[in-house]
């Protein structure tokens, strides 16, 4: 992971430790959403896990989806 990604990563982890075991397993997708954005900015960087991880977390709403929802792979499209 980047320095840049490790800065962004505090708040999630932060969260997942004091936040997350009073608020319980309410998470929709599967990962849950701190996983989600903490494998995102591994896999992808700063930029792009930032992104994906807010993406993500707009999508957790009432009405919105759930079930299984992985970390896209870095591979680009084949042409």
């Amino acid at each position: 992971m980047t320095p840049l990604a490790h800065i962004l990563a505090l708040p999630i982890r932060a969260y997942r430790l004091i936040f997350s075991p009073w608020v319980g397993f309410n998470c929709r997708y599967q990962p849950t959403c701190s996983a989600y954005a903490l494998e995102a900015l591994e896999k992808h960087g700063p930029i792009k896990g930032a992104w994906l991880a807010a993406r993500r977390i707009g999508r957790c709403h009432p009405w919105g989806g759930d079930g299984y929802d992985p970390v896209p792979d870095d591979t680009p499209d084949a042409p």
